[in-house]
């Protein structure tokens, strides 16, 4: 017999949820109806950090047992009130509409649709074009530990305080972390990567735990990549507080820096972040008043010889 549908009033909107029961992370029998009430929980902190992005939704219609879709393009039947951005792909010469989220019934229709993860641009609608948003991925090889991760951290941390930037970290919700710097809309994608793989080069050169090659296959798998591409057009990464796509219901969560050496990423989950939230607040509230102007990393770039191609892969095929 078919879970009977509820009803969630979400601001002015009201969104039906369908199937309200259907198990959604099988480690601790959370479902559906759980994953709305969570994003519910940290509705402005989720909305804040998806805010007039275009944003990919990464859904799971038949449960995490089936397969992920990687929607770009916004899915049939959404709502009317539904906020869009269009987003052209040259290379295909093809426009596509993706969510944009300015509102948290959009975060919850999109969870009715089945969605778990959340991965926005680092462009708002404004102008899609110029990212304002820096992403410092560190991934870590298939050898790699959580602890190399961690002291590879110290080091982004101590070259961002060189250059008078801030940066806000986050676990990713898999087995590494993100550090966020905000940056003034100036500069296209091509030259903030750039910018990345200057800085991801200083890290590499301070750190004989690091690497920057872009193939995997040549890759040391016990070293962590910082992934430079991470700021390519129509590159995306999930959101602070967007939960993953694991059975344990794993969160993306902003972190302090103090708090690097002794975390673990497990421990972040739908059950754990609404907590944590009401008793510290939002981490990276703060981040839009913390503006990093990124010429001194071109100026790196501009000196190592760091061209618009240096290690780009080629774009993705937009249908998602």
């Amino acid at each position: 017999m078919a879970s009977p549908s509820v009803e969630i009033e979400v601001g002015e909107r009201i969104v039906r949820i369908s199937n309200p029961d259907r198990v959604y992370f099988p480690d601790h029998g959370w479902t559906k109806l759980d994953l709305v009430e969570y994003y519910l929980a940290v509705g402005e902190p989720i909305v804040n950090a998806l805010f007039e992005r275009p944003c990919m939704l990464h859904r799971f219609p038949k449960g995490l047992a089936g397969d992920k879709v990687h929607q770009k393009k916004v899915p049939h039947g959404a709502p009317p009130w539904l906020e869009t951005v269009s987003i052209h792909f040259p290379r295909f010469d093809r426009d596509v509409d993706e969510v944009c989220v300015t509102e948290l019934a959009t975060v919850i229709w999109a969870v009715q649709m089945s969605t778990v993860e959340f991965h926005p641009w680092n462009s708002r609608r404004a102008d899609v074009e110029k990212p304002d948003e820096w992403r410092i991925d560190l991934d870590p090889g298939d050898t790699c530990d959580f602890a190399t991760v961690q002291r590879v951290a110290h080091v982004v941390q101590e070259v961002l305080a060189e250059l008078g930037a801030v940066g806000f970290p986050k676990t990713s919700g898999g087995t590494g972390l993100h550090v966020y710097v905000r940056i003034p809309p100036e500069h296209g994608f091509a030259d903030v990567r750039r910018a990345a793989l200057a800085f991801a080069r200083e890290v590499e050169r301070r750190s004989s735990e690091v690497t920057t090659t872009w193939w995997r296959k040549d890759r040391d798998p016990s070293k962590v990549f910082v992934d430079y591409n991470q700021n390519a057009r129509d590159h995306t990464i999930a959101a602070a507080y967007s939960v993953r796509g694991f059975a344990d219901g794993r969160v993306s969560t902003p972190v302090e820096w103090s708090e690097i050496d002794n975390l673990d990423p497990h421990d972040f989950t739908l059950a754990t972040v609404p907590p944590r939230l009401a008793e510290i607040g939002d981490l990276h509230a703060g981040i839009d008043d913390a503006v990093f102007d990124i010429k001194p990393l071109l100026e790196w770039a501009d000196r190592a010889g760091i061209d618009r191609d240096d290690g780009a892969e080629p774009p993705a095929d937009p249908e998602g």
